[in-house]
């Protein structure tokens, strides 16, 4: 009985509570990295015809692994936050519409009420 309850302790750890800009921001410069990034893959889509596509995928892959970066190091995420943010990033990075910059602005502007410690 006493295994089991040492089990279930390390399975599901005490997390310290993260208000709802923590959980949900972006750093404000991950969020403008990646509309400047995204305004100019897809800026001249008319243009190409949609051949930039073929440059957004490792683009994406690299600007979705900065956000992973920059939010850990910036904005103080842990490892798991900030990996998960980074690929919501980097597949709306690799989506060729401006929707997407809604999310990741709106993202951003929360960043911006971050509590400081």
């Amino acid at each position: 009985m006493q295994n089991l309850q040492a089990s279930e302790r390390t399975l599901t750890p005490n997390l310290p509570a993260r208000g709802f800009a923590q959980s949900f921001g972006l750093h404000p410069a991950a969020a403008l990295l990646t509309l400047c990034i995204d305004s100019m893959l897809f800026g001249e889509e008319v243009i190409t015809g949609g051949l930039g596509i073929i440059f957004s995928l490792p683009v994406s892959a690299a600007v979705g692994f900065l956000t992973f970066m920059l939010q850990q190091k910036w904005y103080g995420d842990d490892k798991d936050s900030a990996a998960i943010k980074g690929g919501i990033v980097g597949l709306l990075t690799a989506v060729p519409t401006a929707l997407p910059s809604v999310f990741y602005l709106g993202a951003g502007v929360l960043g911006l009420f971050k509590r400081k410690h």
